[in-house]
């Protein structure tokens, strides 16, 4: 799997981008400077390219950079964004998309997210997830499956599980809550994990948007938003469709879908009514 943008890389690359603007260099001047292809530099500071410890130096050098510490900690960001991570293990059957999100996910501080037609995959159970897979995957095979469900719960861990949990904060169309998706006694499983997340989680926040609200500011599609805790410019959007998803970094992107999450969640139920919704659907079920 070709290398995948981590929290680190895009910290050191906001970082070098930072020194370089401060200076009035562009990007192609920089690399012109030091022998390098003339698109490295932007590579390295969008985060999309590595760079190796004495490359960095180098560059460091050119920046006028001579603070011991201020070096050393650009250095271990260089480091760290090539250390293995907890699904390098999986990366025969995760894309480099989804290692991607899921590098910016373990990272991030907060989520936003919006789901149209699933429960969030952070609060599925595993039934659920197995029944998703092979609904969207038919012709996967048992193994890739078990796989698949394990990355989906070491995603769980590595989020809602650490030390500081992710503030997960989700606003589910009624229509991923009404949906069996598995049968049955997957779907009374799959809400009553729902129901217990609200319930005894303070990092978790969830809120269904009913049918009757009608027309609503998510029609386009699902989508989530990434905070982190370092910086706000590398806070990212992610939107889904059937066949693809997008990685948006603009502030003006980052703006937009802020205030169609807050229009989402305005719109959608408080979380006591939505609990009474997911309660009266597992009556239906049962």
């Amino acid at each position: 799997m070709p290398a995948i943008p981590t929290i680190h890389r895009r910290m050191l690359g906001a970082e070098l981008r930072a020194l370089r603007d401060g200076l009035g260099h562009t990007a192609d001047e920089m690399a012109k400077r030091l022998g390098w292809h003339q698109t490295k530099v932007s590579r390295v500071e969008n985060g999309r390219s590595g760079v190796r410890v004495h490359e960095l130096e180098a560059l460091l050098d050119l920046y006028g950079v001579t603070d011991p510490e201020r070096r050393e900690g650009l250095v271990s960001l260089a480091r760290e964004s090539k250390g293995r991570m907890w699904w390098t293990p999986y990366s025969d059957v995760i894309s480099e998309r989804y290692a991607s999100y899921i590098s910016l996910e373990t990272a991030a501080e907060s989520k936003r997210t919006f789901e149209m037609a699933l429960i969030p995959g952070l609060l599925q159970t595993p039934e659920y997830t197995r029944a998703v897979i092979g609904a969207l995957t038919p012709d996967a095979t048992p193994e890739t499956i078990d796989a698949l469900v394990s990355v989906r719960l070491a995603r769980q861990n590595a989020t809602l599980r650490r030390t500081s949990p992710l503030n997960l904060w989700a606003v589910v169309d009624e229509a991923a809550v009404r949906r069996s998706i598995g049968g049955p006694q997957v779907m009374v499983k799959q809400l009553q994990r729902l129901l217990k997340a609200s319930e005894e989680s303070n990092s978790i926040s969830l809120q269904v948007l009913p049918f009757a609200a009608g027309g609503h500011a998510g029609l386009m599609g699902s989508f989530s938003i990434l905070q982190f805790p370092v910086r706000s410019d590398l806070d990212v959007v992610y939107t889904e469709s059937d066949v693809s998803s997008i990685r948006l970094e603009r502030q003006s992107d980052l703006v937009t879908y802020s205030q169609m999450f807050d229009r989402l969640r305005e719109t959608a139920l408080d979380a006591a009514s939505s609990r009474g919704l997911i309660s009266r659907a597992v009556k239906d079920l049962e």
